[in-house]
């Protein structure tokens, strides 16, 4: 089998993700419309009824009551960090973040992308501690509308251009991860998290003798959740920590990860996905004026998604390429990066649950202004990545043998 033949099952694979990804940004815009429309409405007070209403579950001694946007945000979304997780694990194990040099462009691209947003916010909050607690929130880059935009251009757009983006938006997913587990986790109970630490050892160990199972890891899946859920440490982790031990590869051949990654992605496409965008999109813009859309909170978002995410991205690509460290893919542009990196100012559904964790749990505060700044900001930086990509990409089709190329080798660091 020549190289060709055994990059098509990978290259399949990315068609399909991005094909489900750009439908599913489709939907997140139309939640997140009605979500608006319905919060600016006669139904306002009922939307906000629904999203309040109690919901409890009980077994035995054990009680878990939250109201329903709780559930959303911390039950379902727990599913989706599950579907990353599986996702991430493959990418390491055989996927584009497999081989070392095939990251450092994207890699840096993420850091880059994180650290300039999260710098502008904290510039214009630095004298408000509660403030600073949403610092996180303009790093985050909302993968399925940046696909969906990309996917307006159709065959203009360099195949190694998408995987530039999955894979930078994959070190963003990383990088989210690791911020909800060290800075949104508080009040710690030391009981519930050895129940944690122990679901999670006997997933390691069904890895380790390669149980293939499925209804196994969804069981300690469960069982880990509730823990984390008790523990302090948001619960929507133990969707990744569980999906780290689903092997890739069973004895018989078969693979219990890919079987999961596949089933699940278009319920959290299709439906998980537009649901947490309609409870958490809906801004009541009522009474909203200049004062909100300056005040530092709303405008360190707007800014951080805005121009810090793309320039982050390009000011540590272009040192990398100064540096001589990495190169751009074949047939891929500067302007075309740039595109890109804008795309990436498209916070929205990793913004805004991270601003729950960081406002909304701590009592709301300045919950409503951070959703102004996300919005303003997504829809910025929207459209002038539809703009940059427009004029960038041109009318023609791509170039000859890129596709190829490309998903051969899309990074190549330069050896001297």
């Amino acid at each position: 089998m020549n190289q060709t033949e055994r990059l098509q099952p990978i290259a399949s694979a990315i068609r399909e993700f991005i094909r489900l990804e750009s439908i599913g940004g489709l939907l997140l815009l139309v939640a997140t419309i009605v979500a608006l429309v319905t919060a600016n409405s006669m139904f306002a007070e009922a939307y906000t009824a629904l999203l309040n209403t109690p919901v409890a579950v009980q077994v035995g001694a054990l009680v878990i009551a939250k109201p329903l946007l709780l559930w959303i945000n911390d039950g379902l979304m727990a599913i989706f960090f599950f579907l990353i997780g599986l996702e991430v694990k493959r990418e390491f194990v055989e996927g584009e973040l497999s081989s070392a040099r095939d990251v450092v462009l994207p890699g840096l691209g993420a850091f880059g992308g994180m650290v300039v947003p999260a710098a502008i916010y904290i510039a214009l909050n630095w004298q408000d501690p509660a403030a600073l607690d949403g610092w996180a929130i303009p790093v985050a880059t909302d993968i399925a509308f940046a696909l969906a935009l990309l996917s307006v251009f159709g065959c203009r757009v360099p195949t190694a251009l998408k995987v530039f983006l999955l894979t930078l938006a994959i070190f963003d997913d990383l990088a989210a991860i690791v911020i909800i587990a060290i800075f949104y986790s508080a009040d710690l109970s030391l009981q519930a998290l050895w129940v944690g630490a122990i679901a999670l050892s006997v997933g390691i160990a069904l890895n380790r003798f390669r149980v293939t199972r499925v209804a196994a890891y969804v069981f300690l899946g469960v069982v880990l959740w509730v823990a984390m859920l008790k523990s302090g440490v948001h619960a929507t982790l133990a969707g990744v920590l569980i999906a780290f031990c689903v092997p890739l590869q069973g004895s018989d051949g078969h693979s219990p990860l890919r079987e999961l990654e596949h089933d699940l992605h278009a319920p959290v496409t299709y439906a998980i996905l537009p649901i947490f965008a309609f409870a958490n999109a809906g801004l009541s813009l009522g009474g909203v004026g200049i004062g909100d859309v300056l005040h530092p909170v709303t405008l360190g978002v707007v800014l951080g998604l805005f121009l810090g995410k793309p320039f982050g991205i390009m000011i540590f690509i272009g040192l990398g390429v100064l540096l001589r460290l990495v190169s751009l893919p074949k047939g891929v542009t500067w302007f075309q990066i740039l595109g890109v990196a804008w795309a990436c100012g498209i916070g929205f559904t990793m913004s805004l649950f991270i601003a729950g964790l960081a406002f909304q749990h701590g009592g709301g505060e300045y919950f409503a202004g951070d959703r102004l700044g996300i919005l303003i900001g997504s829809v910025a930086s929207a459209l002038a990545a539809w703009l940059v990509l427009h004029w960038s990409l041109g009318t023609g089709k791509e170039p000859a043998g890129a596709d190829s190329e490309a998903e051969e080798r899309p990074y190549m660091i330069e050896r001297h």
